[in-house]
């Protein structure tokens, strides 16, 4: 039977299932913060990156299916997020995909895929478009290219849920736990002014692209994401019925689905393109 929690009520209470035991964790010191990395397994590398306050622990039902497909998964909470620390800068979505490129040259990674969700899907985007030799094709969930892909927020039972949530990982993970508001406010000024992309940017793009939207998205508007799909070329669409921001969570058969399908072809489109080679 398929697992459901739609309305967050079981995230709220334990958050997502826990994560399996690193094969390799500890922290890059990068730029000013301490950056928290974890590697689990063997294969072909993906990096995940989490959403806006939340960390790498909210992929819980992500690690194992993608373990079970043979694929190194790299976690990486964002800085100052989770158990990452972070200096008196603004917060940029360039600066922590820097952090990323960090963690990759920690573990001696050249390449990866990457899984982005939402903030972590704009990291991704500046990974393809800025060093796409380090980027092995990206699976964007819950992206935009610039602040006017966002709706106006409705506050709503399930949003209250993952933002309390979000509020007792913080304080349970943080070396800062007492700042959390200051923290939000934070990386809510970051959402407002980026990222800052244009369809000639996109279309500068060159490695496989899926965007992926959830039918109820609560934060981004469907069709901005249509527009990123037809401004990347060779871009795939791929719209999740009947979940929102949150799938992952919600429904992680049905997205674990989306992603390891995308990350099948990747790996086929590698090897065909080494025996080109």
């Amino acid at each position: 039977m398929e697992f459901r929690d739609d309305d967050l009520a079981a995230f709220a209470e334990h958050g997502a299932t826990p994560l399996p035991t690193a094969t390799v964790e500890g922290h890059v010191e990068h730029d000013g913060a301490r950056i928290w990395y974890a590697a689990h397994g063997e294969g072909k590398p993906v990096i995940l990156l989490h959403g806006g306050l939340g960390h790498s622990g909210n992929w819980g039902f992500q690690v194992p299916a993608l373990l079970e497909t043979g694929h190194r998964v790299i976690l990486i909470d964002s800085r100052g997020h989770g158990r990452s620390t972070r200096d008196a800068r603004p917060y940029t979505y360039e600066l922590m995909a820097s952090d990323v490129l960090a963690v990759m040259d920690r573990l001696e990674l050249q390449k990866a895929a990457f899984a982005g969700w939402s903030d972590g899907a704009c990291i991704a985007l500046v990974l393809a478009s800025m060093t796409p030799e380090r980027v092995s094709g990206v699976f964007f969930f819950a992206c935009n290219m610039d602040p006017s892909g966002t709706r106006e927020i409705e506050p709503s039972p399930v949003l209250d849920r993952c933002f309390g949530r979000h509020a007792s990982d913080y304080k349970a993970l943080s070396a800062t736990p007492d700042v959390f508001g200051a923290f939000v406010g934070a990386v809510s000024e970051m959402q407002r002014t980026e990222p800052n992309y244009t369809a000639e940017d996109l279309g500068r793009i060159v490695v496989p692209v899926a965007i992926v939207q959830s039918e109820n998205d609560e934060f981004i508007k469907c069709e901005h994401a249509d527009y990123l799909a037809h401004s990347i070329p060779g871009a795939a669409f791929i719209l999740l019925p009947g979940v929102s921001h949150f799938a992952p969570l919600q429904r992680p058969d049905r997205f674990n689905a989306a992603l390891t399908a995308f990350l099948a072809a990747l790996d086929d489109e590698t090897e065909r393109d080494a025996q080109r080679d």
